[in-house]
């Protein structure tokens, strides 16, 4: 096998909205740092994601400093700047698929620019420390949690696998399309569906569930238009019992540091 490495990592601090390509990332109890720590909602207090609401693809985030900055890619508005150590105490409990989660209202300020940057009326809000959402307990292995992501902390997809469904498509997508936290290369395709454990760096991560794939991968990440692929594309190879599969969903045993270029030893197949 090829020597694999770690290309790329990105987080995703609001959750369905743009994400931030990194060249390190700290690996925390519930994820990557600040990855997907805040959330918007509606007025019943449920999660919102491209899902429903694909223009939320267009607003990009990034991090300076300490605070965290929301743009929209077309409209011309003002950015919207959050503090990443705000001191709001006013909490909501807010549903996200079965969960009901405590999290704290980032501010008036917030809900009025995504009002306006989305069309609709919504809040943002932030999952604070002391908030406990855990890993679906049939695939945890101690009692880990997860922020606002769907069910896991990381997932991961390799460049080959990408390759592999492009090389089926008209129109090429980028690895944007699956919001991964880690993509490497080197390797065959689908190799990750091979793992059960892997090392990158120096954390050890345990690959525990395919990642089932929705119609958000539709969405036009630059433009938020919905198109049939690659779901249409997908389903004819990589479909299992209705559910369609690409990437896979890890949990790690330690905390530490990741950069690109970390290489990627396996452990353990399935």
């Amino acid at each position: 096998m090829s020597l694999l490495s770690l290309v790329e990592i990105s987080i995703y601090p609001v959750k369905s909205l743009g994400g931030i390509s990194l060249q390190n990332s700290e690996v925390t109890d519930r994820g990557l740092k600040h990855d997907r720590r805040w959330l918007i909602i509606n007025e019943e207090e449920k999660f919102i994601t491209q899902r429903t609401h694909p223009q939320l693809a267009l607003i990009k985030t990034k991090i300076s400093g300490n605070k965290l900055i929301l743009g929209h890619k077309t409209k011309d508005i003002s950015p919207l700047v959050i503090p990443i150590h705000h001191e709001s105490v006013e909490v909501v409990l807010v549903s996200i698929w079965h969960d009901l989660v405590e999290a704290r209202i980032v501010g008036k300020y917030a809900d009025e620019w995504l009002n306006d940057a989305l069309g609709i009326k919504c809040r943002l809000v932030y999952m604070h420390d002391e908030t406990q959402r855990w890993v679906d307990r049939a695939y945890a292995a101690d009692n880990e949690i997860v922020s606002f992501a769907d069910a896991y902390p990381f997932m991961m997809i390799g460049q080959s696998s990408l390759e592999d469904l492009n090389s089926r498509l008209k129109e090429k997508l980028p690895m944007s399309r699956f919001r991964p936290n880690f993509v490497f290369k080197g390797g065959d395709p689908f190799d990750e569906d091979k793992w059960k454990k892997i090392k990158i760096g120096d954390v050890v991560f345990t690959l525990v569930k395919p990642c089932s794939r929705c119609v958000l991968t539709t969405v036009n990440q630059d433009t938020a238009e919905k198109n049939e692929e690659p779901l249409k594309t997908l389903s004819t190879y990589r479909s299992v019992n209705n559910k369609i599969y690409f990437g896979q969903n890890l949990l790690h045993e330690e905390n530490g540091t990741l950069k690109v270029g970390n290489e990627i030893e396996i452990l353990e197949f399935k």
